[in-house]
């Protein structure tokens, strides 16, 4: 196994192939429900980064800016375990420590483990439960499974990093 040659970069126009297609693997589309909205949003075309290893894509991040904040609305590494979550979180804290912001925040769900320890490792604190959250959410996107290696999706967490 060779090593991995990872660069990370604004996302361009000229990447909208590209994010799209991470985007739908991971979230079956580009439309997500963004947790300061309480709405759908059109993940593709907000900011973000695209970490490449040589000419492949090895994941994307997006973000919004909000008061005093930075919300993650989307973050998915191809190759998981890699370092690529990380480096990709890297570049959205360095922007929001430019921009002035003083955290970052970010939601994940119950049955989602793996990220939950991920955050919990790279600083971020749990901060909130949102109770049937993904119930809500699922209102506004029925696509949204209803379980995950047999636990069923329900909550929302709310993690938050102080810059």
């Amino acid at each position: 196994m060779t090593a991995m040659t990872m660069s990370v970069r604004a996302i361009e126009p000229g990447d909208l192939t590209a994010v799209t297609r991470v985007l739908t693997a991971s979230w079956g589309g580009s439309t997500v429900v963004a947790l300061g909205r309480g709405e759908l949003v059109d993940a593709s075309t907000m900011p973000g980064f695209i970490a490449h290893d040589g000419d492949d894509v090895a994941g994307v991040i997006t973000y919004a800016e909000r008061a005093g904040s930075v919300e993650i609305i989307t973050i998915d590494a191809v190759l998981p375990g890699k370092g690529v979550g990380r480096a990709l979180l890297d570049a959205v804290r360095a922007v929001a420590a430019e921009r002035g912001a003083s955290r970052l925040r970010l939601v994940t769900t119950n049955d989602n483990t793996h990220a939950l320890r991920f955050y919990q490792r790279y600083g971020f604190d749990l901060i909130a439960l949102h109770r049937h959250g993904v119930d809500r959410a699922r209102a506004l996107k029925p696509s949204i499974p209803a379980e995950s290696d047999g636990i069923p999706i329900r909550h929302e967490l709310e993690l938050e990093l102080t810059l």
